[in-house]
């Protein structure tokens, strides 16, 4: 078995296009404008215009949550388009929640208590937001909240986290793709991988092989394909 896919992937044939396309949407997701630029005069690809045309605004906004200046963020984010955090509860508590912690991490307990009761109580009606209430009303009871149980509600990946999620709704609004074509790749290549794993791991490996394509949408199947095996064979 091992044989049969080391021998496909060194005769597979890959585009050097189809490779530009999933690095450039890397860098168009993540808002590397400048990266963007140099990469498409260094290739000679097409540039995405719809694609680069609100990069600057999510580039800021993605600043601003990852600071932890999450009104600032919110203040954005409405006037890109208003409905996005109306429609997503959750990242709207997300985003209030990174402001209560930076007015806990600035020894603001006063003004952080008077924000819960005001911005956050309001999602305590509904029960799958009380235990993340708690969490964060949790870091008051600290004198130094770094020090407390919840302290990783305090972390820059926190921070990362909310504001990945947030880059990702906006580029939903946008109807651009939310997850890369890259991320796909790693994720059918950890797919490919458990189903070797499993009994029956000869036969999912193909299926999953020649199901590539219309998992990762614009990447081509043999382009995920190659990656796919390449990931397993290293490893």
């Amino acid at each position: 078995m091992l044989i049969e896919v080391s021998t496909k992937v060194e005769t597979l044939a890959i585009n050097d296009n189809d490779i530009h396309s999933i690095v450039l949407s890397y860098l168009i997701h993540n808002c590397y404008k400048e990266s963007v630029e140099s990469f498409i005069t260094s290739t000679g690809t097409k540039q995405p215009a719809d694609y680069l045309e609100d990069m600057d605004k999510r580039k800021k906004i993605f600043h601003f949550a990852l600071e932890g200046n999450a009104l600032k963020a919110i203040e954005l984010t409405e006037q890109l388009a208003q409905d996005i955090l109306e429609k997503n509860k959750d990242l709207q508590f997300d985003l209030l929640s990174l402001h209560f912690v930076e007015l806990v991490c600035s020894r603001k307990c006063t003004e952080a208590l008077e924000f819960a009761q005001t911005k956050l109580g309001p999602f305590g009606k509904e029960p799958k937001y009380m235990e993340k209430l708690e969490d964060f009303m949790a870091l008051l009871a600290y004198k130094e909240p770094e020090k407390s149980p919840m302290f990783h509600l305090l972390s820059l990946e926190y921070r990362q986290q909310v504001a990945d999620s947030l880059n990702r709704a906006i580029l939903a609004h946008l109807n651009l793709p939310r997850y890369t074509a890259m991320e796909r790749l790693i994720q059918q290549a950890t797919v490919v991988r458990q189903c070797l794993n499993q009994e029956a791991g000869k036969f999912c490996l193909t299926c999953k092989i020649l199901d590539c394509s219309s998992l990762l949408g614009p990447v081509k199947g043999d382009v995920a394909s190659y990656y796919s095996m390449q990931y397993w064979c290293s490893s």
